[in-house]
């Protein structure tokens, strides 16, 4: 199969030929909105209705999928072709929620079947923590679960859990408390620790290779905290780690559970690296029910048709709107509380994939690769930076995350209306 730059691809260049193909606020409607809208995975709707796109412009973008074969490289990605030819390694993210495809084998061993044994290793172990079956030196149970990462370690995770942190509250699931720490500035770490008994909580030290430093050295700054305490580290400490790491099968942990090099960093929330603080402080049958979720939207980017496509259609308007608009930024506005860290995990799997200036070849690209990604849950940001995307002279694409329920399920009414 063929791997071509975008520049050099026919559809592309007619693409080009578009700018500015669409004058919005004289088509947008009622049925415009109602039309311009994609079923998305449990029971979620990706609207692009006030995107600056028509017919012509669909049928354009709808090419150049075809024309780049973006769905039949999809099929390669989720069978296990090497895609990330820089380090010559799968891209697997995908199969830690459910297989689309064939199966992935690696040097023998079915990939998503270690990856479905991880994840039942983490379920045992979380049920036996709230089951009192593994307690602290002092036969306690555990009430607290700190994850000690950094990057994707820790932004999407952190995400997750202030996503389903309340909804777990209001629906009895809430096992435990989560804390992250991330920031080696001394005052992250001891902020958490002070707010939490030491003793009766768990630590979750993520780090795929064992050695990223950021990460050791919030490991040091804990243990210290423990040992001052009087407290054992290795009946506190858990490990999230490669089986090729020193971390891996280590003494000074009480359970290690593994991932492996074809899940990258920022794409890891449904591995271990989410999967064990999840599973911790929301229950393991919580993050199945995450990771199915997650596996229906994985499915729903197998249609060839963008207009049945979402995540296919928001990625090639994404192409229109900075390649051929030239739009810079794009704003991700989620008005849901719950959603606050949403952004900025999406920052880091959007601008750090995208961050690139050569192609999958070494050479040289000469077009955008993507937008700078930023956000604020609303309505804090029609405060804040809203005033230069309504009344200022650049403009900004913007994402907005509605939701139909409040997670507490609480509203009051003013002026016949309602804050939901």
């Amino acid at each position: 199969m063929e791997f071509l730059n975008f520049d050099e691809l026919e559809a592309y260049k007619k693409l080009l030929s578009l700018e500015n193909a669409v004058a919005l606020p004289s088509i947008l409607s009622a049925e415009r909105v109602k039309k311009y809208s994609i079923p998305m995975a449990e029971g979620l709707v990706y609207n692009y209705a006030a995107k600056e796109v028509n017919a012509q412009v669909l049928s354009v973008l709808q090419d150049l999928s075809d024309e780049a074969s973006l769905v039949e490289k999809f099929k390669l990605l989720y069978e296990g072709e090497v895609m990330n030819t820089g380090e010559n390694r799968k891209v697997l993210h995908h199969l830690t929620r459910g297989q689309l495809g064939a199966p992935v084998l690696h040097e023998g061993e079915d990939l998503f079947a270690f990856y479905t044994e991880q994840q039942k290793a983490i379920a045992n172990f979380a049920s036996d923590v709230h089951a009192g079956k593994i307690t602290n030196e002092k036969g306690e149970s555990f009430t607290t679960v700190i994850q000690i990462g950094i990057g994707g370690s820790d932004l999407g995770p952190r995400a997750m859990y202030l996503a389903l942190e309340q909804w777990a509250r209001a629906a009895g699931k809430q096992k435990m408390k989560a804390h992250f720490i991330s920031n080696v500035d001394p005052d992250d770490a001891a902020a958490v620790m002070a707010s939490v008994d030491m003793s009766r909580s768990l630590f979750i030290l993520v780090s795929k290779s064992g050695t990223t430093q950021e990460t050791l050295a919030n490991e040091l700054f804990v243990k210290d905290f423990l040992k001052k305490a009087n407290l054992n580290p290795a009946k506190h400490m858990l490990a999230v780690t490669s089986k090729t790491s020193p971390l891996a099968n280590n003494p000074d942990y009480l359970k290690s559970f593994y991932i492996d090099d074809f899940i990258g960093g920022r794409y890891s929330s449904t591995s271990a690296v989410g999967g064990a603080v999840l599973s911790l402080a929301l229950g393991a049958e919580t993050f199945a029910q995450f990771l199915a979720g997650a596996h229906e939207a994985d499915k729903t980017a197998k249609e060839k048709n963008i207009e049945k496509n979402p995540a296919l259609m928001d990625a090639l308007i994404g192409i229109y709107e900075r390649n051929v608009q030239g739009y810079p930024a794009t704003a991700v506005l989620p008005y849901s509380q719950a959603l606050s860290r949403f952004p900025a995990h999406l920052q880091q799997a959007d601008m750090e994939s995208n961050g690139k200036g050569v192609n999958r070849f070494a050479q040289p690209i000469s077009y955008q690769t993507g937008p700078l990604l930023f956000g604020e849950p609303g309505t804090n940001g029609q405060h804040s930076f809203y005033q230069l995307l309504h009344q200022g002279t650049a403009i900004c694409p913007l994402q907005f995350i509605g939701f139909k329920e409040s997670q507490a399920g609480k509203d009051i009414e003013v002026q016949n209306s309602t804050s939901q």
